[in-house]
């Protein structure tokens, strides 16, 4: 008997590999498939201003990168003792107004520049919900815990989403032609909306992306993490406590079908070759001082130059 349904995920003709950087924004799956990336050395930028979850911050965010050359103090505001963004998560607040100016532009600039020489951009959508700050009609990231009061929360129809979506990839692709875009859509579930807001919310994700794919047959793409959740490990086991967050299990898993479909098979190799490398950096020794631990040390870093050498492209200095 089988009792599950597993999801075959065609590979992609252009792949994900070490010679071109990738960009990915979006919901907090983001940041979980990006550390990945980050962990195995490629040229990668990931939420370059935060977890966002909407469709119309993300494509705000990316709008920024191509138009905007900085931040700058004006941009800032003040509230309950902290400097912040509207456009960035509250990773990037600071009590010190210089310091979340410095922390904020220094993702931005760096993103700003691999946007464009970009291969990839990857974009995760969580939310069809979104908030505007009713004394400016400003589409926010972040509520940074103001008062709810303060905001108009909306729901982005999918044909919103398709024309906002239309508009700025015609931009990205004049300016980047070969750029790839993978959409996909969290399979995060905001139980906050309730459950059948969530479910509405994400069929109108998904949706969005199926048309643009249509209008971008070439350079627009879908992966599956939402339906491989949903569908092929659909059970609680796979949730953390909160019921509500992929565990580290269906990451792993999702991980895993995700560089069989999008990464190209000369980077897999190379994956495999320094995946042992990192995990000998991960070994926590209860003792230093001995001849085993300089031999095993000695070993670990003679394997480390050997590998910078064979591969001096990849992103040594985010070495963990």
């Amino acid at each position: 008997m089988n009792f599950r349904t597993p999801i075959n995920v065609e590979k992609l003709k252009q792949q994900v590999s070490y010679k071109k950087p990738v960009v990915m924004m979006g919901s907090c799956f983001t940041d979980n498939v990006g550390k990945y990336l980050k962990k195995y050395l490629f040229d990668v930028v990931v939420n370059p201003f935060g977890v966002i979850y909407n469709p119309l911050s993300v494509k705000k965010g990316i709008e920024q990168l191509l138009y905007r050359e900085e931040y700058k103090k004006k941009d800032l505001r003040f509230y309950n003792e902290l400097w912040f963004s509207f456009d960035h998560y509250t990773l990037y607040s600071d009590t010190n107004k210089e310091e979340a100016l410095r922390k904020i532009n220094a993702d931005f600039l760096l993103a700003k520049e691999k946007l464009l020489s970009a291969g990839f951009l990857i974009i995760t959508f969580g939310t069809s919900f979104a908030y505007r700050f009713k004394e400016t009609d400003e589409l926010v990231c972040n509520c940074h815990k103001i008062p709810s009061s303060k905001f108009d929360r909306f729901m982005i129809s999918p044909k919103s989403i398709i024309t906002e979506y239309e508009n700025l990839l015609n931009q990205l692709l004049k300016m980047n032609p070969d750029l790839q875009v993978i959409f996909t859509v969290s399979p995060v579930r905001h139980l906050k909306d309730g459950l059948i807001e969530n479910q509405r919310s994400k069929a109108a994700l998904l949706l969005s992306i199926s048309e643009l794919i249509q209008l971008f047959p070439g350079s627009c793409h879908y992966f599956p993490s939402y339906e491989i959740m949903m569908d092929d490990l659909r059970d609680y086991r796979f949730y953390d406590a909160d019921l509500v967050h992929p565990n580290e299990n269906a990451i792993t898993y999702i991980w895993e079908k995700f560089m069989k479909a999008i990464i190209d098979s000369e980077a897999q190799g190379i994956i495999e070759k320094i995946d042992p490398l990192l995990k000998s950096r991960q070994h926590k020794p209860m003792h230093t001082n001995t001849d085993a631990y300089k031999k095993f040390s000695d070993q670990l870093t003679k394997k480390e130059l050997d590998l910078r050498n064979i591969y001096p492209f990849l992103r040594w200095d985010k070495l963990l």
